[in-house]
């Protein structure tokens, strides 16, 4: 069973709490980091996007920004805008996103049982990014994110969770994007710790780079440390368990340069044997096999048919390998997804218009809206072991940084 454990958090005073919790940063580039951030010398972005706060030009991967994070980081416990608790503690983690709730408990698993597969993952990660996001935590000293995790639904520990959300919160406050972030202190973690660690196993949800990373700069801590005995604080790192059952996914949307070297009207006859074409005025999927596609400035729905899919295949099955093996490939001639930069991923949270407009601009020619992965395929394919196709999942809302931070020490 997958080990959690609370921690002594470092966290933002009570009247500072909504000015310093920032996006994740990887949901925004420099320049959006640097205009979120802009006359707030509070926001954890300073920390987790440390780039805004040198020039432009600046290597991203340059010693100095990974400096620049710690002595952000540094600054904000010295000036008193961060403080760590005394003592450890879970805590709880409510997200309102139009009406919608999900509550998580925030705590700490091992880095073990993420090595061990007691933590199942559903995604490669990219070298690059894990080493920046190593490094990020190596030089910092802290998890600055959290790892957002899932777990199949326990009626006892729901229990426990609607009960302590009747207490006074921490913090309590609505962002710019509309999400209500909610946090408590659990007083008493016994039971907590009891409950999570008679679950099977927990599922990655989102944050696959932030696991690894953790899970690497424990190695490392644990490798330069001729005293190591397994008691340490870097054997833990971030982490947000939310029941599964609460949980949005949004489709991860694709859009592709150019109709390799075809007319719409070629690509539509190639598309029509692959299923049921015909124009649409409705640009979201009604149901899994189904894609709606942006083409010449129309809508276009494409129903592949129900029985050419093998359903207790667990990759197979999925909408984003069915469009890769049916049309990315063959039609459009991209052989790898990650790498080409033909393709790209636009996540469900910025809507269809946003495919429109990126087509109608002429810098792209073809878009494909997506029906949502479910929690249960994800869940389905981490339990084979197998690994989703690239760009799979967009989770919403997304856990804000900065509101509790776990040292390595």
């Amino acid at each position: 069973m997958p080990r959690v454990q609370p921690f002594r958090a470092v966290r933002p005073t009570a009247e500072k709490a909504a000015q310093v919790a920032s996006v994740p940063y990887d949901v925004v580039n420099r320049d959006e980091a640097a205009a979120l951030a802009d006359g707030n010398p509070d926001s954890f972005l300073h920390v987790v996007r440390p780039d805004i706060d040198l020039p432009p030009e600046t290597d991203p991967y340059a010693d100095e920004i990974y400096a620049k994070a710690a002595e952000n980081l540094r600054r904000l416990i010295g000036d008193g805008v961060l403080e760590q608790d005394a003592e450890p503690s879970i805590f709880l983690y409510r997200q309102i996103m139009n009406g919608k709730s999900q509550v998580g408990v925030v705590c700490c698993c091992h880095v073990e049982d993420y090595e061990k597969n007691l933590i199942l993952k559903h995604e490669f990660t990219r070298p690059a990014k894990e080493d920046d996001r190593t490094r990020h935590v190596m030089t910092l000293g802290a998890h600055a994110g959290p790892v957002f995790l899932t777990y199949r639904d326990d009626s006892d520990l729901n229990g426990m969770v609607d009960a302590a959300i009747r207490e006074t919160p921490l913090y309590d406050f609505t962002a710019d994007d509309g999400v209500q972030h909610t946090v408590w202190r659990v007083a008493k973690s016994a039971a907590y710790v009891a409950s999570l660690t008679a679950v099977p196993e927990f599922y990655v949800a989102d944050g696959h780079h932030r696991a690894a990373s953790a899970w690497r700069a424990g190695k490392a801590r644990r490798e330069a440390n001729p005293d190591h005995n397994g008691t340490e604080e870097y054997n833990w790192f971030l982490t947000v368990l939310f029941p599964a059952s609460q949980l949005n996914i949004l489709a991860y949307n694709r859009i592709i340069k150019d109709l390799n070297g075809q007319t719409p009207d070629q690509i539509r006859e190639r598309l029509s044997g692959v299923g049921r074409l015909e124009e649409t005025s409705d640009p979201v999927p009604d149901r899994a096999g189904t894609f709606c596609i942006y083409l010449d400035g129309k809508w276009w729905r494409l129903r592949v048919p129900a029985d050419s899919i093998d359903h207790h295949d667990a990759i197979n099955s999925l909408d984003v390998a069915i469009l890769e093996q049916r049309v990315i490939r063959p039609i459009f001639g991209i052989e790898d997804v990650r790498t080409d930069p033909r393709i790209d991923f636009v996540g469900g949270i910025r809507g269809t218009k946003e495919l429109e407009k990126r087509v109608d601009s002429g810098e792209w020619a073809f878009a494909v809206s997506m029906f949502p992965t479910s929690i249960e395929q994800l869940m389905a394919v981490s339990d084979a072991g197998e690994v989703m196709p690239p760009k799979s999942t967009w989770f919403e809302p997304k856990l804000r940084s900065g509101l509790l931070t776990h040292l390595l020490d």
